[in-house]
Formats: structure tokens, C-alpha cells, sequence
């Protein structure tokens, strides 16, 4: 039997239903007792499982308690080795990254490191369209001739066996350090760290690349260590490079629980301090005033980063990581600015003309839109829009000279990545795979709408073998709340359960029968500012973001609307002041009811 509607609301404006999220009140009660715990505290912790014994490391995560010795993850001695006998031995050493956020962090992560030693690395990015994801023939090549004896590759490398076998046999050593999915063959090169795998004891499966990376160079430090490199000189101060490891992880969105979570909440803290010099240009350029946190990482400084890799050049995120020239820093923090500016230029080209194909068809169980020049590093995110706009599978293809390359983004219920994956299987693509929320393949232009036939067939077969109806999204709320109690001292208390993300979502709340006064569309992005006003006379700041054209957006700018909203507080720091604002996701209309 299904969980009922909170509220009866089973279609809000955003085609969703809503459900409270499942919660065992007895542990909610003990939570609160045992730990001194304010009641919503216990009641969100019981309703993300966190048992009894668990909630003390849950709300102060440590590395002592939960950091493991990097040894359990294979290859790591035979890595650490590697790279110190080339430090030790004045050999030159490269570093191959990858062109997203955690790529850009993991590469200056070691590249920090190793000038912390006296030694200046190669940075290679590739290109996202002249080069594409991971290592390639022509430029380790270009690394090897460039004096390098030794290359790492960070958030990539499991698969590319052409290029990194080719590699070495030319002589060149390879070190991998990864973490995507990985096959039953492993290149064969020197070492390849990787908790995904298959012959690796289950554990660290969660972990981002910058992760992975930060645990290589722990047992790096101990293996120089042993090695008496420091008997004369200080060991590099490994804390003070998890402002980079909480950045990528939490871009990665990977999940925010475990080592992740303990790795994130300590790097924040030093996020705080400003001590990377590449980070705190960009917080400046971005115009963040505020202590940094999670929402900041993943919304503000991430997407800049990511900007250089989309439609920028690759390498200026980890350039711009791992320099310590304040003149440098702001210089690419200005670029990536600015490129970042133009990534929405282009997204919003790219949305407008596939949300016209998507209006001028007939609707069906997935999405798939394509155009002539679409930019490759922008058709994920607008994937991504369009499931949040019609909530259904998307994909997104853009054509150059025939092929196209294309991303999609799933709905729960919808598993695109075997459909993309049976696709290929049955000769309709070039490539592809993915998981169940994402996937990403490459299809000649002429084989698109036997594509589209086969993935509607496809996903309607997943659809019909599922009970109720799995493409109806659900949005979970941990509780209700009057206007009058969403105040600074609640937002205050529930950000002790921080830091918030994939497996450790934000609580969010319903706020029953508020009335939308003073709204207004406000910014670029078609946001929607509004105030809430509770039955009993109480207001709350609101805000809605990139929905002025959407059912939700409509609902709030309707004069004097009455609605269910949900959404998540957050605190307001500005010129000194601190006031509670809510985020809103989703409302549900109770047209006709103005007047109950």
C-alpha cells in the first residue's frame, strides 16, 4: 500500500507527490534523549537511519575515527612507491586530470603536493570536444617528450587501454588513480588504485577521485616518510588540502555519508579559512561574502570551475587550484567568470530551442531533442532542465559533421543508463553506458528517430513492469511548519546536521495554506521572490529559482495565491544581519480556496 499523500496532494504544480519522509518515532524519541537532541534534530537523523550509536559521529565526523589505512585499497603501496622513487629521483612527473570539478581538484591536489617537495609537475587537461574524457595517445606522448618518466591520472584512466598500454611500451610509467566503474581487465601499467575494482574489498565504492587522491597522497607522505625524506626538512600539511577534497566531493555528488562526510565537513572548515589562493579569487569574483558552505561549493564556486572545462580551456580550474600567485589567481578566477557567463549564454540557447522541439511534439515517456551545433558541454545540463521542467527521462544530442554527442538525466523509476546501454547493444549508437539517473552515448545523425522509437519502447517496457505509477516524482518532507516557526534558530539547529547532499539531503519542509504576497520576478534567471503569510499574520522571504515560465513560478506570482509550498530554510548574512529565507521546490495551488 502506497504511503499517503501529505496534504492530498497528489499532482502539485510540479507534477509531483507528496509524501512524508518515513521516520521511526520511538528511535526519534530515543535520539532525542539519549543525545540531548532537539526533537526535528532526532526526527530528521531517524528518518536518514541513523541509529542510536551512530549519531555522535553522524553530527561530528572525524578523520581519526573514520579515515582508513590507504593500504586497503590495492595497488596503493606499488602506487605510493612509484611516485616517491620518481620524487626521490629527480624524475620528471606529469599529472592527467580530468576536464569536470573533481578532476580539476584531484589534479591540483597532487600537483600541490608535489611542489610542496620541490617538484614542478606537467598538468595535462584534455579537451572536452578535441580530445574528449581521458588519456589518449598523442598527448602522453607529448608528456613523455616533455621529460616526464612518470604520469598520474587522476579521475581517469580505468578504461583507456589503448592509450595508456601504448604509453608503456614506449616506456613511459603510468599510475592511475581513479574511481569510476571499472571492467574485469585492468590496463597494464604500474599501479591502479581504484575502490570500484571488481577485486577490491567493498567500502570505499563512494568515494569522489579527489578522495582516492587525498588517500594516495597520505600514503605517499608516509612512504617518503619511511624513506628519511623528511628527516631535514617539514612534511607537507595534508589538512590544509581538504578545502580541495570537500569541493570536488561535493560537486561529484557523491554521497555525503562516511569518510565522504568527515573528509567534506573538515575541508569546509578550511574552505573558511582562505588559505587556497585559487579558491578565495574565485569566492571574490563570485562575489560569496559569507562563510563558505556546501550550497556555495556545489552552486557558486563548482560551476565556475566547471565553466573552463564546458566551453572554456580545460586545464584553467586546476590551473587556477593549484597556483599560488595571488596575480595569476585572480586572472583565471576573472576568465572563469566570465566563461561561466557565457556557459549560460549558451544554455539558454540550447534550452529555448529544445524546449520549442519538446512543446511541438507529442509527449511520450522519454525526451530526446537534438540540434546542429549544440554545444557538447552544455547538453548535460540542459538534460537535466528539461527532467526537472516535464519530469520524464531527457536526453539531449548536439550534431557536429554527422555525430552526436548527447547526455541524459533519469527520473527515479527509470533506469536511462540500461536503455542507453541496450541501445548500443543493438547497433543504434557509437558508444554509450551510464547509470540509472544518468547516461551519455554518441549516435549518427540518420539513426536518431529509430533512437527515439527504440528508447520510448524501451522505457514504456520498465514503466508497465512496475507497480503504481514510478514516474510520478516524489517530493519527501521531513515536516510541517507554521510560518511562525521558521525562524533563524531553527535553520541554526538543523545546519548541525550539515553538510547536506546526495545521501544526506537538506530536511525539507511544508508550509500549509500560506498566502504569496509581493511577488516579483527578479534577476536573469527568471527567478521569483516573494514573502509568505501564514493564517496567523507570520511572513517569511521567499525565493523560487529559474521558474518564472514554470507552473511553479505561475502559481507564486498569481495575485494573492494560496498555496502548499515546500522548500528548505536557509539563513541570510548580509551587511551583518542574519535573517531565515525559504528555497522554495514545489507548491501545490488551492485555487478556489482564497476565500475558505
Amino acid at each position: 500500500m502506497s504511503t499517503p499523500a501529505l496534504f492530498g496532494v497528489e499532482r502539485s504544480a510540479k507534477g509531483a507527490r507528496w509524501i512524508g519522509r518515513a521516520a521511526d518515532d520511538r528511535l526519534a524519541l530515543a535520539l532525542s534523549q539519549r543525545h540531548a537532541l532537539p526533537e526535528i534534530v532526532a526526527r530528521v537523523l531517524a528518518a536518514r537511519g541513523v541509529g542510536l550509536d551512530d549519531a555522535p559521529a553522524f553530527l561530528n565526523p572525524t578523520l581519526r575515527a573514520l579515515l582508513p589505512d590507504p593500504s586497503v585499497l590495492r595497488d596503493m603501496d606499488r602506487a605510493a612507491e612509484r611516485i616517491a622513487r620518481a620524487v626521490t629521483g629527480g624524475e620528471g612527473i606529469a599529472v592527467f586530470g580530468d576536464y569536470d570539478v573533481d578532476g580539476a581538484t584531484s589534479t591540483a591536489l597532487m600537483v600541490r603536493y608535489l611542489r610542496g617537495l620541490g617538484v614542478e609537475p606537467q598538468i595535462h587537461i584534455p579537451d572536452r570536444i578535441a580530445e574528449g574524457y581521458g588519456p589518449n595517445a598523442q598527448a602522453l606522448e607529448k608528456l613523455r617528450a616533455g621529460g616526464a618518466g612518470l604520469v598520474v591520472t587522476v579521475d581517469c584512466g580505468t578504461t583507456a587501454f589503448d592509450a595508456l598500454e601504448g604509453a608503456a611500451a614506449s616506456g613511459l610509467d603510468i599510475v592511475v588513480i581513479d574511481h569510476h566503474t571499472a571492467e574485469p581487465r585492468l590496463p597494464k601499467v604500474s599501479a591502479v588504485v581504484n575502490p570500484n575494482r571488481l577485486d577490491q574489498d567493498p567500502g570505499l565504492g563512494q568515494l569522489a577521485a579527489c578522495g582516492v587522491t587525498f588517500l594516495a597522497l597520505v600514503a605517499l607522505n608516509r612512504t617518503l616518510r619511511q624513506a628519511g625524506v623528511f628527516a631535514n626538512r617539514p612534511e607537507p600539511d595534508l589538512m590544509a588540502l581538504l578545502d580541495l577534497v570537500a569541493l570536488g566531493t561535493i560537486c561529484d555528488v557523491v554521497p555525503l555519508t562516511g569518510l565522504n562526510r568527515a573528509l567534506v565537513g573538515q575541508g569546509l572548515k578550511v574552505m573558511a579559512q582562505r588559505r587556497n589562493t585559487g579558491l578565495a579569487a574565485l569566492a571574490d569574483v563570485a562575489r560569496v561574502t559569507e562563510t563558505v558552505d556546501a550550497y556555495h561549493a556545489g552552486y557558486i564556486l563548482g560551476p565556475r570551475i566547471n565553466a573552463g572545462g564546458r566551453i572554456g580551456r580545460a586545464d584553467l580550474g586546476a590551473r587556477l587550484l593549484a597556483t599560488e600567485d595571488k596575480a595569476e589567481a585572480a586572472r583565471i578566477a576573472a576568465l572563469l567568470d566570465e566563461h561561466n557567463v557565457d556557459r549560460k549564454t549558451v544554455e539558454a540557447e540550447v534550452m529555448a530551442a529544445a524546449i520549442a522541439q519538446v512543446e511541438a511534439t507529442e509527449s511520450g515517456p522519454v525526451i530526446l531533442v537534438a540540434g546542429e551545433g549544440w554545444h557538447p558541454g552544455v547538453v548535460g545540463i540542459v538534460a537535466g532542465r528539461l527532467r526537472e521542467r516535464y519530469g520524464r527521462p531527457s536526453c539531449v544530442v548536439g550534431f557536429e559533421g554527422g555525430i552526436g554527442k548527447a547526455s541524459g538525466r533519469s527520473v527515479p523509476g527509470v533506469d536511462l543508463g540500461a536503455a542507453v546501454i541496450a541501445a548500443r547493444q543493438a547497433g543504434l549508437l557509437l558508444s554509450g553506458g551510464g547509470h540509472r539517473m544518468a547516461a551519455g552515448f554518441t549516435v549518427r545523425q540518420e539513426r536518431v528517430a529509430e533512437l527515439r522509437t527504440y528508447l520510448t519502447e524501451h522505457i514504456d517496457g520498465q514503466v508497465a513492469a512496475q507497480p503504481g505509477e514510478p514516474m510520478v516524482p516524489l517530493v519527501e518532507l521531513d515536516g510541517t511548519l507554521v510560518v511562525e516557526a521558521a525562524t533563524v534558530e531553527l535553520a541554526e539547529t538543523l545546519s548541525r546536521l550539515g553538510p547536506y547532499g546526495a545521501g544526506n539531503p537538506e530536511p525539507r519542509f511544508a508550509l500549509p495554506r500560506v498566502r504569496v504576497v509581493a511577488a516579483s520576478v527578479v534577476g536573469s534567471g527568471g527567478h521569483v521572490a516573494c514573502t509568505l503569510v501564514g493564517p496567523d499574520g507570520g511572513r517569511l522571504r521567499a525565493i523560487a529559482f529559474r521558474c518564472a515560465d514554470q507552473p511553479v513560478g505561475q502559481a507564486l506570482l498569481r495575485r494573492d495565491a494560496l498555496l502548499h509550498v515546500a522548500g528548505t530554510l536557509r539563513l541570510d548574512r548580509w551587511n551583518g544581519n542574519i535573517r531565515v529565507q525559504l528555497f522554495i521546490e514545489d507548491v501545490a495551488p488551492l485555487w478556489g480556496a482564497e476565500s475558505a
